[in-house]
């Protein structure tokens, strides 16, 4: 697949911290599910509103382009349902959430319920691999399916 020349210089973004973890939230992405994500603030991986970049599985595929809206700083003690709702991991809800990004972060940081954490929203631009795009359903069906653990 060749990278249209107006993306070659944008910033790689995978989501997750292993090749699985990255597969399943860029599905949620280009089915246009997921519409946030966050990032503890340690990590300084956050970008400005309006910056874009490639939303990447196995580190470096690119397979679509998203542009952040929004960065707000909210402790983890403090994210809303409504936050991780728009986040469109598993059954959508907060207690679903709270449980995987407290497994998330306590693999990538020191982890804290008032961990300080850059809240980001974002709209997808353009899809960059159809294939893996076909697919994004599936993953949706899955997604849903996963309950709080």
């Amino acid at each position: 697949m060749a990278l249209p020349a107006a993306y070659a210089d944008l910033p790689l973004w995978p989501f997750g911290d292993n090749p699985e973890l990255q597969e399943r939230l860029a599905a949620l992405i280009v089915a246009g599910v997921k519409t946030a994500t966050c990032s503890a603030e340690v990590e300084n991986v956050s970008a400005q509103p309006g910056e874009r970049g490639l939303v990447v599985i196995r580190d470096d595929h690119p397979v679509a382009v998203i542009e952040v809206e929004t960065a707000t700083s909210v402790r983890f003690c403090e994210v809303t349902a409504e936050q991780a709702a728009l986040e469109g991991e598993g059954d959508l809800s907060l207690d679903y959430w709270r449980s995987a990004h407290r497994d998330y972060f306590s693999r990538v940081t020191d982890f804290a319920d008032d961990l300080e954490l850059i809240f980001e929203t974002f709209r997808l631009v353009d899809i960059l691999d159809q294939d893996f795009a076909s697919r994004a359903p599936e993953h949706v069906a899955r997604e849903r399916q996963m309950q709080t653990v």
